[in-house]
């Protein structure tokens, strides 16, 4: 008795003396911050994820708070007044209802638990009643309500096509497609639309598929109001979709802190926004075309590839290195990076916040056939904990080689001798590289005889300004030419009602149908896998018509209209191979050219650069 009562109270004593986890009411829901905010209007409603109140802040960058107010005040210059918000969330905590009431408007609230319980039948009642409520009342006659749950796509589109499917005589699967429409990718989780056909009593369809988990949710396991994240958790799971390879979870406080510094180094406190998410904030380069050749000849270019993979910054720290995606999403992995000291036998010191820019490609082995990943780094932002972005390029250039290229080859090869290294680089995830640039007058061997060689894809050609500073937006200092019929655009694809083909892009931050366009496939290709998702095309004169490249696993949005517009330039203006050389001939004769060429003559310099 008594060993047994002993026993009782250590095993009392070990739970009570384990570290206890405190509930911060401030978290912020798991996958909240990369959601886009909100969706198009259906009617006189609009669906919307949870605005976090003023309280939230502390934990949400700057740019991408999305408060109450914030959202009246979004809404409202889009022309749409609120008079309602109906909150299907399980939880008290996202915000107090004087938030909505202090700007007249009234708050509906309707508990609806996340995940995969269904709302029931008097949830969905009760909603129904309300919505038409409110446009019978003369007094919202031109006013809009907003829906929201956690994030804005299930348990909200579960509401919403249920009052569709009440009060618009609209079949569940054309309920379910113009909710979709409005708020990409609608409902994708499969037990509420399958709950939905099921309540209707009308046919699935065979095979039900839904829209893919979007990449913001994708390692979100809780959907939960009530359960906080377990450590605030944001990174980003499968956004490395050329390399197969691990991630460590990030804590919030870590990622913002990452994210302060990049906007710091960048200049970017002013510009970053919530819709900035869907771009990076790096440097990106101006479409070179026929209106623009003339540029070449006013500063000094030098050329290298364009590269088919996705790009990423690269964040490098003493307790990690982290890849940044398009959509600044922070991916930590095991990637070593000693200073120069490791020259004097210390490998204990290693970078502290170098910020890098590049790309990942994979290149394949022609003979055999292995693929192997690679990070090819094209520019330098900050070393150390200070900005370079000031610097010349080519002194940019430079300091990776220097910092990150010959330091690394120097440890590696001394780790190869040694029987038992301290660190093994064969075991990390991918390689690193610099990318190689060369003279404009090499243009031409570099497309007829350096790409054709390279194991990796490539599109077109890269024109950096030998002496530009490193700008976070377009600039005439970095100049892209596409091969012919290699521009593309990426668009939103979705199956009508009547089974057309309906391509969106985004136009202020909202989607837009652009009328008149059409998507081939292959043969037999079912379209209903495509729905929903964000897929390259490439144009086809012949055709007249856009061409499915692939599907774009590492986005979420479309590309803007600017976009769309430059591509469909380029197309008309038709730049062609030889156009472009014969130009380049011209160039490389004038005095800006040959006056740097002979200064650096013979120099080891000039061939630090080039591939022979």
């Amino acid at each position: 008795m008594h060993a047994s009562s002993s026993s009782a109270h250590n095993n009392w004593r070990s739970r009570y003396n384990k570290p206890r986890k405190f509930f911060d009411r401030y978290s912020l829901p798991s996958g909240w911050l990369y959601c886009p905010p909100y969706g198009d209007n259906i009617g006189f409603i609009i669906p919307s994820k949870v605005p976090l109140s003023e309280s939230f802040d502390k934990n949400i960058p700057l740019g991408e708070r999305y408060t109450p107010k914030e959202l009246i005040d979004k809404q409202r210059c889009l022309g749409r007044e609120i008079g309602l918000v109906v909150d299907l969330t399980n939880t008290d905590r996202y915000y107090p209802e004087s938030d909505w009431t202090s700007h007249d408007i009234r708050h509906v609230k309707i508990r609806c638990p996340g995940q995969d319980s269904i709302p029931d039948a008097e949830s969905v009642d009760r909603f129904v009643s309300e919505i038409v409520q409110f446009t019978s009342q003369d007094s919202q006659a031109s006013k809009y309500a907003v829906v929201h749950c956690t994030h804005g796509h299930n348990r909200t589109g579960y509401m919403i096509v249920h009052f569709l499917g009440r009060n618009q005589s609209v079949s569940v699967s054309e309920a379910i497609a113009i909710f979709s429409r409005a708020r990409p990718p609608g409902i994708y989780r499969q037990k509420y639309v399958e709950a939905l056909y099921d309540f209707y009593l009308q046919a699935k369809p065979e095979p039900l598929v839904c829209p893919q988990t979007p990449e913001w949710k994708r390692d979100a396991d809780q959907d939960n109001d009530a359960v906080a994240p377990s450590s605030g958790n944001l990174t980003k799971a499968g956004a490395m979709s050329d390399a197969d390879f691990g991630g460590e979870p990030i804590p919030f406080a870590e990622v913002q802190r990452m994210k302060n510094f990049c906007y710091q180094v960048l200049n970017l406190h002013v510009q970053v926004s919530a819709k900035s998410n869907t771009r990076s904030p790096g440097s990106h380069s101006v479409s070179l075309n026929r209106d623009k050749l003339h540029l070449l000849s006013q500063k000094l270019y030098h050329v290298t590839w364009s590269a088919e993979g996705p790009r990423y910054m690269m964040l490098i720290d003493r307790e990690g290195c982290y890849l940044i995606d398009t959509q600044f999403y922070f991916r930590k992995v095991q990637l070593r990076f000693p200073c120069k000291y490791i020259y004097q036998g210390r490998a204990d010191v290693t970078h502290r916040y170098m910020l890098l820019d590049g790309e990942l490609v994979t290149e394949t082995e022609p003979e055999t056939q292995v693929k192997r990943t690679i990070y090819l780094i094209y520019d330098m932002i900050a070393i150390d904990e200070s900005s370079v972005t000031e610097l010349p390029f080519h002194h940019r250039l430079m300091l990776i080689e220097d910092e990150v290229i010959r330091p690394r080859n120097f440890e590696r090869e001394f780790l190869f001798t040694c029987v038992n290294p301290y660190y093994q680089y064969d075991l990390e995830p991918f390689e690193v590289r610099r990318k190689d640039f060369y003279l404009l007058s090499a243009a031409s061997k570099l497309i007829k005889d350096i790409t054709p060689s390279l194991p990796h894809s490539t599109d077109g050609l890269i024109f950096q300004a030998w002496n530009a500073t490193y700008v976070p937006c377009e600039h005439d200092g970095r100049l892209k030419w596409k091969y012919p019929g290699m521009s593309t655009v990426d668009f939103l694809f979705e199956v009508g009602v009547d089974g057309s083909n309906l391509l969106y892009l985004q136009e202020h931050g909202n989607k837009k149908l652009i009328e008149g366009c059409r998507v081939m496939f292959k043969d037999g290709s079912d379209l209903s896998l495509y729905s929903g998702r964000i897929i390259e095309c490439s144009w086809n004169a012949h055709e007249n018509a856009w061409i499915f490249v692939r599907i774009q696993t590492e986005k979420s949005n479309p590309d803007r209209i600017s976009v769309y517009e430059e591509a469909k330039h380029i197309i008309e203006g038709n730049l062609t191979e030889d156009i472009l050389l014969d130009e380049i001939d011209k160039v490389a004769g004038l005095p800006i050219y040959t006056d740097w060429v002979k200064r650096h003559s013979g120099s080891s310099f000039r061939n630090v650069w080039r591939r022979h």
